[in-house]
This record gives C-alpha cells, sequence and structure tokens, in this order.
C-alpha cells in the first residue's frame, strides 16, 4: 500500500458517533464500506456522516487506491462509488473490479441522476444508484438494505465450480465459461445465469430475476411491472454473448409473462 494511498484511507474506527454498543441489534450491525470520491470536502463530509449511522468507512480519492487496497487485504462488505474519478472513472472501475475477482456489491452515489446513467450503472453490475441529493439518511437506509439482502441469498450455494451440461460457473469469481470459452459476463448477467442454472427445468419469476440482480424488494422501471423491461433487456444481452461463441445457444427458454428457465440439463 502506497504511503499516498495510506493518507486517503480511514481506518475502521473502534467506534463512531452514534452508534450504539449493543450489538444484539441488527439494525445497528457495523458495515464497511470502501467509498472512493474525489471531492476532498464532500468525501470527509459524507464519511463522517455514515460513520454516524454506524458504518465504518474506508475512502479513497480514486479507483486505483481502492484496487490497491483491496489487493493488500482490505474488508469490505459494500464499495460506494462516485462516477466521476480521476484516472479511472467509476463505471470502468466496476468491470476492473470483476476481472480481479472482487465480487462486492457496488453502489453508485453520484450526481448524475440521468435515467441513462443509472441503466448505465445497474447493467454493468451495480446494485444500486443513488443520487447525492437525496441526502446521507436515505443512502444509509439503501446500503443496509443491501448488506441485509447479501447474507439471505436467493439462490443456492454450490461448493466450488458449478457445471450445467456444456456451462462452466465460477461463483467465486463471477465468471462463466461456455465450452470453455468465457462468456464476458457482467457480475449482474453472471447472477442471472446462476440463478437460471442452478433452478434447471423449472422457471424462474421476472420478479425473482430482477430480485437477484438488485436485491429483494427493490423498486425501479415505469408503472408496476416496469421491472419486467429491464430484465427482458438483460436476458437479450445474455443470449446475445452466449450466440457470440455458439450461434445455436438456445438453452434460456421463456415462459410468456412468467419468465425464464434454463431448458437443458
Amino acid at each position: 500500500m502506497t504511503t499516498q494511498m495510506k493518507d486517503n484511507v480511514s481506518a475502521w474506527p473502534s467506534s463512531s458517533p452514534g452508534f450504539k454498543s449493543d450489538a444484539s441489534d441488527a439494525s445497528d450491525r457495523r458495515i464497511h464500506l470502501a467509498f472512493v470520491e474525489d471531492d476532498d470536502d464532500y468525501r470527509e463530509a459524507v464519511s463522517g456522516e455514515l460513520g454516524d449511522h454506524g458504518f465504518s468507512v474506508a475512502s479513497f480519492r480514486d479507483g486505483l487506491q481502492l484496487l490497491d487496497a483491496l489487493a493488500a487485504g482490505l474488508e469490505a462488505d459494500i464499495i460506494l462509488l462516485d462516477w466521476n474519478l480521476p484516472a479511472i472513472s467509476g463505471i470502468d472501475l466496476v468491470p476492473r473490479l470483476r476481472r480481479n475477482g472482487i465480487a462486492l456489491p457496488v453502489v453508485f452515489l453520484t450526481g448524475r441522476s440521468q435515467p441513462v446513467y443509472e441503466k448505465m450503472a445497474l447493467d454493468r453490475g451495480a446494485l444500486d444508484f443513488v443520487d447525492k441529493a437525496r441526502g446521507v439518511p436515505i443512502l444509509a437506509q439503501r446500503l443496509r438494505l443491501i448488506a441485509d439482502s447479501s447474507k439471505k441469498p436467493t439462490e443456492p450455494v454450490f461448493e466450488g465450480n458449478f457445471h450445467r451440461g456444456r456451462l462452466l460457473l465460477k461463483p467465486g469469481v463471477s465468471r462463466a465459461y461456455w465450452d470453455d470459452r468465457d462468456i464476458d459476463l457482467t457480475l449482474t448477467e453472471f447472477k442471472i445465469v446462476y440463478l437460471l442454472a442452478s433452478n434447471v427445468g423449472g422457471y424462474v419469476t421476472y420478479r425473482a430475476v430482477y430480485d437477484c440482480m438488485h436485491y429483494v424488494g427493490f423498486i425501479a422501471g415505469s408503472g408496476e411491472n416496469g421491472y419486467r423491461t429491464n430484465v427482458r433487456s438483460s436476458i437479450k444481452r445474455i443470449r446475445n454473448k452466449f450466440r457470440a461463441i455458439d450461434a445455436d445457444f438456445a438453452e434460456i427458454d421463456n415462459y410468456q409473462s412468467f419468465g425464464y428457465r434454463w431448458g437443458k440439463v
């Protein structure tokens, strides 16, 4: 870990103002965040306020410092990213994290509130996208939802690598292979394939797929069933990636208005 990086990392505090010491209260469970933000004043202010909400925050000015810290053994529950960062942007940092085998949940905290940026972030594998204008109390609630959800996986947990016919999944590094060729799935796409393949032959609802993309209860999209559009778009991208390697790929089957299944053993 470089000297410059150390200067920008807030060590995990043993306690924070406003944090209750009763460990039996689940709502007060300390969550470790790795926060990347290039605005020094804003980074310090948000880190302090998150500390008041019971979080432990290690802060970094850019993504390269974060990568160095993770390589040096930094432990975190969630990565919180700004979009505009020096050296490497937040949106480009996400796939780099995945290539390095880092599958931690990623949340964007950004002033780019337009839907096009939110869609891009979610497509790249982020679990949430929070407008800076929403304030730290809302951010804290959403981070806790993600932390709680991550401890309650909706899909089965397999020991080691997972084979399903010509498909090989490596959950430890979130990589998927078809006939030994890397499909280059994003983290979100990997989670969808993992969910479908682990329920081979059975249909998985749109809602269940969407929950695994984000977390249970996440709401986005237009209208009551707007999330289905996001699911269909993700499935289309996944199919196209498989077909780029195998033009005859047809394992993902759709049941109209219900969901999808991995159709072959």
